[in-house]
């Protein structure tokens, strides 16, 4: 069976996606599908970058404003939601072209990862929850040293919801998840996917970064993350887990100053586009474009694009 066209482009946050992903759109009668884990809630808008209607410029995009706040979103979410859409825009002759920073998502939807086996026990989760909180994140992520030696490395301390689900898997399954995630990384994409990451100088990615979260905070970041929070949300809720919400909140429960929140915000912001640019660089099959070579990166890219596209799957 003839693979589905699939076109991925993607990058660290910050980089500047939209208006590449706009113009491949338009040159390849090409409709969006976006793998953010943010931009898929209603009401998270300026803390999300959220695309606006104005920017889409009559282009269709799908995973943007379908899931309320308190609704759950991961990976597999994701891949079922993604899936249908690129069958639904493939179906009508247009070109899928998945866009947004969250790898893992990328990942998962290309190769098709299985994650049924992480189903897991929502009992045993809560028990390793508990634990968690009661000796600390240090040493319940000592617990893996021994079980799990990969997943110990992989996994920051801090990452309490990594450990947790490592920990649950070994016990249901009494082998590894590195095992289980090493061998789902294996499989190809089942794709015929062209992927392609931005990338730009650390000085100018991190300084747009910075120019980015102080435009949020002029827009009414503070205030959108207010309403949310008298709407009954709080940080065990999913959707207030991004950076910029968790940041706000805690300054909003009187846990910091503004100023202090604000700039948390940009600290964990490029921490965060460093990690990425981290899991970038492990993917293969993938094309850079470093937007600092280029004296019109949006125009220039985007029709090198264009041109790549057209010459393998419009011969």
């Amino acid at each position: 069976m003839e693979k589905k066209k699939l076109i991925i482009l993607t990058g660290p946050t910050g980089v500047g996606k939209t208006k590449i992903s706009i113009g491949l759109a338009k040159a390849l009668n090409g409709e969006i599908i976006s793998a953010d884990s943010m931009q898929v809630y209603k009401g998270l808008n300026i803390g999300s970058a959220k695309i606006t209607g104005q920017e889409m410029q009559g282009v269709r995009h799908f995973l943007i404003d379908v899931l309320n706040p308190k609704d759950a979103f991961d990976v597999t979410v994701f891949q079922k939601m993604a899936k249908e859409a690129i069958e639904d825009i493939t179906a009508r002759g247009k070109l899928p072209i998945v866009v947004g920073g969250t790898g893992f998502y990328i990942q998962a939807l290309r190769r098709d990862v299985d994650f049924t086996e992480e189903d897991g026990n929502p009992e045993l989760r809560k028990s390793l929850e508990e634990e968690a909180e009661k000796i600390g994140k240090t040493a319940f992520h000592e617990k893996l040293k021994d079980i799990d030696p990969a997943s110990y490395d992989r996994i920051p301390a801090g990452n309490v919801k990594r450990v947790v689900r490592a920990l649950e898997f070994y016990r249901i399954h009494g082998y590894p998840i590195s095992g289980h995630n090493d061998t789902e990384k294996e499989k190809k994409s089942i794709y015929d996917d062209f992927c392609f990451v931005l990338s730009n100088e650390r000085s100018i990615l991190y300084d747009s970064i910075n120019k980015r979260v102080d435009k949020m905070v002029e827009e009414g970041l503070i205030e959108e993350v207010r309403r949310l929070k008298e709407s009954g949300l709080t940080t065990k809720d999913n959707s207030m887990q991004g950076i910029g919400y968790k940041e706000i909140l805690l300054y909003l429960d009187g846990g910091c100053t503004r100023e202090e929140a604000i700039e948390q915000v940009k600290l964990n912001t490029r921490h965060f586009a460093k990690r990425q640019f981290t899991y970038f660089k492990g993917m293969d099959d993938v094309i850079w474009f470093d937007k600092s070579g280029y004296p019109n990166p949006d125009e220039e890219i985007t029709n090198e694009i264009v041109r790549m596209v057209k010459e393998r799957y419009m011969k």
